[in-house]
Parts: C-alpha cells; sequence; structure tokens
C-alpha cells in the first residue's frame, strides 16, 4: 500500500483536528471503507491507514480532541500493537462478535450537543442507522456531509485507472443478458422497477466483467442502476475500450461518468420504486434517492446467484485446483530440497519473503494465472502466532534452524479463485508442535466430513471444527470459513461459517457454494498453526427429513504428515487423510514431472 514519507502520523492527526476546530466536530469517525464497503480498499480510502500507519484490512478509527484509538478484532492484534506503539493511538480490542463496540463507546462519550463526523460516502447504510439511533439518544449532532480526509490529505492518490476486460467463455458460463434477465426477474417479485448495486464483485458477475483497482480482487469501480430494459454502468473515463463500450450498448448497456450516479438518482421519478440492499450500499448513495421515491429494501439478487456456482463454473473450479495444486508441487518441493541443503543456489537468502516470491512465481507458471488472490502469509515460528501476518522487507524473518513455517496463500485465476492455507517442519519440531498441528486437522477432517440438511445457517457449522480444541481448551479468534468467489473475492458472501456472523438466512448453506475450512491454534509468541482447504457445498441426498449437503474437497496438496502426532488420530480420522492424499496423488501425478512427482509421491505416502 503506497505511504507518504511526510508528515508524521502526530502531525497528520494534528492537522486533522485543526481540521475539526474550524468545523465544529467534536469527534471523527474513519471507518475502513470506501463508496463500495469493499474488503480491501484502493489507495484512494486507506485514509484509517494513512492516519495511524496501522495497515489491517479491519479497523475503525475515532479520533476526538483528547483521545484517538483503533478498534479491530483479534486477527489483527499483534499487528496493531506493532504498528500502533508510541503514536498516542490505542488498541481497542474487539472481543465478540459484536463488530460496533466503537458506537457503544461513541454513545457513552459524546456529550450532548456535540458533534460527530463521519464521510457518509463510506459509511454502510445499516451502520449509518445504529450509529444514528445512539447519538439520537445522547441528543448529540452527526454530520455525514463532511470528508474532513480531503482537508489534511494534500498528496490523497486519485481513482484507479485500469482497463476494465471481459470475463469470456468458456470460464464465463453464462451471458449477461442471462443474469441481467434473473435480476430483473427478482426485481419484478419485489415490486421494483429499478435497482442499484454498488458492491463491486455483484457488478463484476452480473457484467461478465473484470478489473484490477482493487489489490487482489479482480474488479473495478463502479456503481450499476438496473431498469426493466436497459442498465448503467457508472465508470471513470478511460477504463473501458470503444469497442467494450460499443459491445455493452448492443445489450442494452449504457456507461456513463462514475461521478454521476447521485445525479442519475436524484433524476428518478414519483413512479420510481428503488430495490438496495441496506448491507451492500452506503448512506449516501440512500440519502441520493429523491423522498418522492419508494424504496424497497432486500438482499442484491446477485449476492446470492454468485455464491452458487454452477456445475459448469465447478468444472472450472476443480481444473484450477488442479494447476493450482501442480504448481504447490514445484513450489514445495523446491522448498524441502532448499531446506535440506543450505548449499543449494538461494539458500543463504530463504526468508519469509523468498517464500511470497517463489510461491507466486510457481502459480505464474500455471495456465490461466492472472494474480495471488491475497497477500501471501509466510509466518515462521512466532510469526505464525499473527494470524493475518504479512512479512516485510524492513521486517520479516529468516528461516533457519527448528520450527513451524505456517504457508497461506491464494491464486486468482480465469476459471476460479484458490485459497489455502499449509505447516511446513523446519528442521526439528517438538511433540508440542505435533500435537497442536494434529489438533487442527481434527478439526478440518471434522467440518470437511459433516453432512447437514440445506439451508442450515452457515455460522451454526463453525462449532464442528472447534469440538476438537475446545476438547483440550483451545480456542482460535477468527472465523472457521468464508465464502471464496468464481475468478472474484477470496472473501465472498453470504454465507460465513464463523461464531462473530449472525445466523440469518441469507446465510443458508446452498448447493454450489464454495466455502473455506480454516482452523487454527495460535500461541502467541511462539508459533501458529493454521490448515485450509476450499470446500464446494454438493447433495448428499434425500432422507425422510428432506434435502441434505455435503463438502466436496476441492483444494488438491498434501498435508505435512511430518507434523502430526499420528496416534492421536481416530481410525475415521487417519482413513479421511489417506484417502484425501490418494485424490491428491491421481489428480496432480499428470500435472508434474521430476522432483515435484517424487515429493508428491512421498508427501501422499499412505499412514
Amino acid at each position: 500500500m503506497p505511504m507518504t514519507t511526510s508528515p508524521p502520523p502526530a502531525k497528520r492527526l494534528q492537522r486533522l483536528r485543526d481540521a475539526m476546530r474550524q468545523h465544529g466536530v467534536d469527534a471523527v469517525l474513519v471507518p475502513s471503507a470506501d463508496p463500495h464497503l469493499s474488503e480491501y480498499l484502493p489507495p484512494r480510502w486507506q485514509g484509517r491507514a494513512w492516519l495511524s500507519q496501522f495497515t489491517g484490512s479491519v479497523g475503525t478509527f475515532i479520533i476526538t480532541h483528547q483521545f484517538c484509538g483503533i478498534w479491530t478484532d483479534a486477527r489483527y492484534w499483534t499487528q496493531a500493537e506493532q504498528q500502533l506503539a508510541g503514536s498516542g493511538i490505542e488498541l481497542m480490542k474487539i472481543t465478540s462478535g459484536a463488530s460496533v463496540q466503537y458506537i457503544d463507546w461513541l454513545a457513552a462519550h459524546v456529550k450532548p450537543g456535540q458533534t460527530v463526523a463521519v464521510d457518509g460516502a463510506v459509511l454502510g447504510l445499516s451502520i449509518a442507522r445504529l450509529l444514528q439511533q445512539a447519538l439520537a439518544a445522547r441528543e448529540a449532532t452527526l454530520r455525514f456531509d463532511l470528508d474532513l480526509l480531503d482537508a489534511v490529505w494534500r498528496d490523497r492518490p486519485g481513482l484507479p485507472t485500469a482497463p476494465v476486460f471481459e470475463h469470456l467463455p468458456p470460464y464465463a458460463s453464462k451471458s449477461r443478458s442471462g443474469k441481467l434477465a434473473d435480476v430483473r426477474a427478482a426485481m419484478q417479485q419485489q415490486g421494483a422497477n429499478r435497482h442499484v448495486i454498488s458492491t463491486l464483485d455483484d457488478i463484476a458477475y452480473l457484467f461478465n466483467l473484470r478489473g484490477a483497482d482493487v489489490p487482489f480482487n479482480p474488479v473495478f469501480l463502479a456503481h450499476a442502476l438496473v431498469t426493466p430494459t436497459r442498465a448503467t454502468l457508472f465508470v471513470a473515463d478511460g477504463k473501458m475500450s470503444p469497442e467494450l463500450r460499443e459491445q455493452l450498448a448492443q445489450e442494452a448497456i449504457d456507461v456513463a461518468r462514475y461521478d454521476s450516479l447521485a445525479a442519475a438518482l436524484a433524476a428518478l421519478g414519483p413512479d420510481t420504486t428503488v430495490l438496495i440492499d441496506p448491507r451492500r450500499v452506503t448512506h449516501g448513495t440512500r440519502q441520493a434517492l429523491p423522498a418522492k421515491v419508494k424504496v424497497v429494501e432486500a438482499t442484491n439478487p446477485t449476492t446470492l446467484a454468485k455464491a452458487r456456482k454452477s456445475e459448469a463454473d465447478a468444472i472450472h473450479v476443480r481444473a484450477v485446483m488442479e494447476q493450482d495444486g501442480a504448481a504447490l508441487c514445484e513450489f514445495f518441493s523446491w522448498l524441502d530440497a532448499t531446506l535440506a541443503d543450505r548449499e543449494r543456489p538461494g539458500a543463504a537468502e530463504l526468508t519469509e519473503l523468498t517464500i511470497d516470491a517463489q510461491i507466486t512465481a510457481a502459480r505464474a507458471r500455471r495456465p490461466g494465472f492472472v494474480s495471488p488472490s491475497f497477500a501471501t502469509i509466510a509466518g515462521f515460528r512466532a510469526n505464525g502466532a499473527i494470524m493475518h501476518y504479512r512479512a516485510t522487507e524492513a521486517q520479516h524473518a529468516v528461516i533457519e534452524g527448528d520450527g513451524l513455517l505456517l504457508i497461506d496463500s491464494g491464486g486468482q485465476y480465469l476459471g476460479g479463485t484458490t485459497d489455502i492455507t499449509r505447516m511446513v517442519a523446519v528442521g526439528a519440531i517438538s511433540a508440542e508442535h505435533k500435537r497442536d498441528v494434529t489438533l487442527v486437522l481434527k478439526g478440518l477432517i471434522a467440518l470437511s466430513s459433516a453432512h447437514f440438511p440445506r439451508g442450515t445457517r452457515a455460522p451454526m457449522l463453525d462449532a464442528i471444527a472447534r469440538a476438537p480444541l475446545w476438547a483440550a481448551g483451545i480456542d482460535y479468534g477468527h472465523g472457521t470459513g468464508h465464502g471464496v468467489g468464481y475468478f472474484l473475492n477470496v472473501h465472498e458472501g453470504p454465507q460465513s461459517i464463523s461464531p462473530s456472523a449472525m445466523p440469518e438466512p441469507q446465510t443458508a448453506m446452498e448447493p454450489g457454494m464454495i466455502t473455506s475450512i480454516e482452523p487454527g491454534l495460535y500461541r502467541p509468541g511462539k508459533w501458529g498453526i493454521r490448515l485450509e482447504n476450499l470446500v464446494l457445498n454438493r447433495s448428499a441426498g434425500q432422507t425422510d427429513f428432506g434435502d441434505f449437503l455435503q463438502f466436496e474437497t476441492l483444494t488438491l496438496c498434501p498435508i505435512d504428515t511430518r507434523c502430526l502426532a499420528v496416534a492421536l488420530l481416530r481410525d475415521d480420522e487417519r482413513r479421511w487423510l489417506n484417502d484425501y492424499h490418494a485424490m491428491v496423488r491421481e489428480r496432480l501425478s499428470p500435472l508434474v514431472t521430476g522432483a515435484a512427482l517424487t515429493w508428491l509421491h512421498q508427501r501422499t505416502e499412505t499412514l
């Protein structure tokens, strides 16, 4: 993420407080968000990171004239402690699923008559309503019309300029016109004749378009307005070629300026009924709708549609998993050989940064590869206990001696998105290491083997993966699984296997959904463990009690049995691991040769 070298954080905060005084503001809330409520933000909207130097992807920053603090969850506590040290910014730990604890703090500390400011253009509508309710009870004023960052961030980046391109057949298994027809049918069911979409993955999916405006996610900045006969994409000038614009025009899709959405909404007539998703639009977008139009609030039709991959999509994803697994065989065989022979070229330079470079290079040699799907996490020893750790040139570990190496990585391919975590034994590891890895594997196996009724709310499955760790008095501070897109966002809803996610109707597990299973175990200052596979929801048949689903494991890469206390595995768990390794060997052997093939056969031997 681009960072300017001046002014220092203390000076930036002083500038912000000066601007607060000029506007009569007592507190400023800076969310980690953009106008599309994206997880990964274009540089222009990384204001929280620019102000504080805390670069975790989740965090809410509150600044008053006497206090400043960042609220973030357990995944980022260690990182935040390091990055905020000496800054005067307090780490406010979110210890439960109540991700709006900062609203409670504001309500407890703001005084009647005081003013709180937040940029409504980047604040989610549902959060804005909670904030309004809390501050109204305190008789405080809430302003959404001030973007005070513009007053102090003098070299603020502009909009990204990467071109938009088509996601074409055979990978795009359904046409734009077919997807738009589905959306219009859903609009009609809701009684709506307009639909506003701001979430970037929904837009990319609906229009079979991709881009590179957001790190790691192949999406582009845009809003969309769908009517019964036409659709409009609001995109920055110069991002679409004349040929692409012409192709879209032939399909009754207009292209307008990115900043013209508000004007288009303001022009809607009194006979308009607009469908919006309050979880996926900002307060600013909602305010742009005239009072005279009727508004229907419901989940974007595309949210569930893109989560349920078709069988044609699944065929491409399986092929991608084979190519990704082959790349990982090449990488891990190189890594094992390098660890075994420190005289090999490059061995003396083996660091966490080397892991990132080598694993990305292995993927880049595979057909259809586009980019990593997130920043590679390579954490050796204690660094593995930092859940969202990322090595940098300034701070990284050399991989030498004894310990566990955690590697969490993924790729974006034209035919799918991958995300995998594996553990590597470096040198001699202890019995405690092996016990911990085995407990995490037990959690992975338990959930991977589950059968459950169709429609089960995804958060309800979380405890299945945790049960083996809970039995040992152990837990982990992140969710067990997230949805994964189809050459789209590596984190995709609506399903989330997490205790902090509300088990609401839209989180129901349905056929075709792809989700991660990634239990973990973290001992701060010592080591961290995580094992992760992606799985596909498939039918498990019908019984007298209804339709049931099961998981098909998609990820293809051996689990390092050198890290395991095999005696702790039950017979059925050992059988699962042997069956998994037999499948991995069968499907990857035709795609690798030489040292990678030898490594594959060694790592998939029957226990």
